[in-house]
């Protein structure tokens, strides 16, 4: 059964601490990638570095409690970064469905402002993540295959591209 009392919203302001203290113990506790709020600093920017252009950002509730995100960064030419997916480990898995609607807002609101391809990046240590985006379409490519304005992440190691 899922779950319908999943919503997913657009950031609006006043998400930022809802955001953080989901993605930072993620990174930091889950995946052991040693990375502070301070060091991500799109993340009280996100108007600045994501509501620009074609990019967005949105959110995934229950209540009041941020339990996901997404984020798509413009990176011209009608491409754009996939950044910043993260679910709360209680609400991930089918039941839930909150990766797959974060996954499918981005996609259908980046249809329709004329993106043509996203590209993401994401650690080894990411297996579910692999498995989710192969799941949906995103096929690997090498780092090459990348366009020169894609955010590289230092830890990223394994890269995927769809085509809209």
């Amino acid at each position: 059964m899922i779950h319908s009392d999943i919503q997913i919203a657009r950031y609006q302001p006043g998400d930022e601490r809802g955001i953080v203290n989901l993605i930072v113990p993620i990174q930091r506790e889950e995946f052991q990638i040693e990375i502070t709020a301070e060091d991500q600093p799109d993340l009280m920017q996100i108007p600045l570095f994501y509501q620009t252009g074609t990019g967005d950002f949105w959110v995934a509730r229950r209540g009041e409690e941020v339990v996901g995100t997404i984020g798509l960064k413009d990176i011209g030419h009608q491409e754009a970064a996939l950044r910043k997916m993260f679910v709360g480990v209680p609400w991930r898995g089918r039941e839930f469905g909150v990766a797959r609607q974060l996954l499918e807002s981005l996609i259908t609101e980046a249809r329709a402002r004329g993106v043509k391809r996203i590209y993401l990046g994401t650690t080894a240590k990411f297996l579910a993540a692999h498995r989710f985006y192969e799941k949906h379409g995103f096929e690997l490519i090498e780092p090459h295959q990348l366009p020169p304005t894609f955010p590289l992440m230092a830890v990223d190691t394994r890269f995927y591209a769809l085509s809209l």
